[in-house]
């Protein structure tokens, strides 16, 4: 079948509201500005939104976030095969929208377990269901305690708009913990394409209309996506993030979702992850001292997954991942 158009892909999706944001159309658009080739496939009840592009000359990655979406997936398999071959993909990615305890987390025929991710593989799930003194209370104490004193110390967290703003505190945190940022265009575009419909909120902290901290939060089909956070290097001690998180899950909450997804801990067991995470600081590890206070229950990803269809520039990828980590 050949490729759909965006409102086929949409008619498609509204039929699994419990889809991944990263299949909707909208993410695929904003994909689609910034580097990425967007293609839509469908097979019977089943399809899938790929996106493409060219790491070096000759070397192009077909990769499937989070997908595919909906049942009895074997023809669509031989339809993205047959894609990914005709536009001269060295290989596909898959990082499929399940966890490691489904049923679903075996990879299909032809695909190999990958050494490489590109979404975080293993996250953290609060549960925003109930009352809200229910969710409160499956927090730790501490973060219950750091929610209040933000109150307390005349934090004040509300919706806003100024994509310019947030970037300029995305940049900071990246020079003062050590990750990479999108670009402005990218934030703005991402709050133009989901805003709209009720898919994305930016929250911004502020003590006396000093920015503090935000939080850019995606919702749909029952779920949350925590995808992009930022603080100021001042008044840390009103804990504003704490703060900040909370309105985000309450926001979630009014928009249906029973899940809250903090998107990104570190890679091991949570016998490793809580022996450790007093004492090590580096990468994720921070954010996992923070993101356990909520409450949320540890998980990983299947996969990811991978089929090849061109072993040479395969392992051409293999040596140039070496010191280009994916982007997200």
């Amino acid at each position: 079948m050949p490729e759909i158009t965006t409102p086929d892909w949409e008619k498609f999706i509204s039929q699994y509201p419990q889809a991944h944001v990263l299949q909707s159309s909208a993410w695929g658009e904003l994909k689609a500005g910034f580097g990425w080739r967007v293609a839509r496939l469908q097979a019977g009840e089943s399809g899938a939104q790929l996106l493409m592009r060219s790491l070096l000359p000759g070397l192009r990655l077909a990769y499937l976030a989070k997908g595919p979406v909906g049942p009895d997936t074997a023809a669509l398999w031989s339809e993205i095969d047959a894609f990914c071959r005709r536009n001269g993909c060295a290989f596909l990615k898959i990082e499929p929208d399940a966890w490691q305890t489904d049923a679903l987390a075996e990879p299909p025929p032809g695909f190999r377990l990958s050494p490489h991710s590109i979404q975080p593989p293993r996250t953290i799930i609060v549960d925003i269901s109930g009352e809200e003194n229910a969710i409160l209370g499956r927090m730790k104490q501490k973060t219950r305690y750091n929610i209040n004193l933000a109150l307390k110390k005349g934090v004040v967290v509300r919706p806003c708009a100024d994509i310019p703003l947030f970037h300029t505190l995305m940049q900071m945190t990246a020079q003062r913990d050590q990750f990479g940022v999108h670009s402005l265009a990218y934030y703005q575009r991402a709050y133009e394409l989901f805003h709209p419909r009720g898919g994305c909120e930016l929250f911004l902290a502020e003590f006396e209309n000093f920015p503090l901290g935000a939080v850019m939060v995606f919702a749909g089909g029952g779920r949350a996506w925590y995808f992009y956070g930022a603080s100021s290097n001042e008044h840390r001690d009103r804990m504003p993030n704490y703060l900040l998180q909370w309105e985000a899950m309450r926001w979630a909450r009014n928009q249906g979702c029973t899940e809250y997804d903090l998107w990104g801990v570190p890679d091991a067991s949570e016998e490793v992850l809580e022996a450790n995470f007093a004492e090590r600081n580096t990468g994720l590890w921070g954010v996992y001292r923070f993101k356990r206070g909520f409450g949320g229950d540890l998980r990983r990803s299947a996969g990811p997954w991978e089929r090849v269809y061109n072993p040479i520039l395969y392992s051409l990828y293999r040596l140039w991942i070496k010191t280009h980590p994916p982007e997200a």
